[in-house]
């Protein structure tokens, strides 16, 4: 049986493949409402790059070591991707979008993978 906690870590990754789902819809749907050249855009992708790295600089207890460098990855690739939406030309846009969604999908996947793999 799981524990509250490890429950709670369970629905948390289920809401990143929901959330990559969606963010990969809206990609190949081509249906961007957004200024990928605004400062918030830029300071959106420096700080998930700098999140990423934040997150491999953290001691992790012994049991999740591989969660701590899935997330830390998953959000430097995420920080490079939105990064690169800012500069490419906007037929691009949505296979990045999609490209961006599939890591966060890929992300919640090994998570819920991991935390029901723990003892």
């Amino acid at each position: 049986m799981l524990s509250p906690a490890r429950i709670t870590q369970f629905l948390v990754e289920f809401i990143f493949v929901l959330l990559g789902l969606l963010v990969v819809w809206t990609g190949l749907r081509m249906r961007i409402f957004f200024d990928r050249h605004g400062i918030a855009w830029l300071v959106l992708s420096v700080a998930l790059l700098a999140w990423g790295f934040l997150a491999f600089g953290k001691p992790s207890p012994a049991g999740i070591h591989w969660q701590k460098w899935i997330r830390g990855a998953s959000l430097l690739l995420l920080g490079v991707i939105l990064l690169a939406i800012s500069r490419v030309p906007f037929l691009w846009v949505g296979r990045l979008l999609a490209a961006a969604g599939l890591v966060l999908l890929l992300r919640g996947v090994a998570g819920m993978f991991l935390i029901l793999r723990q003892r």
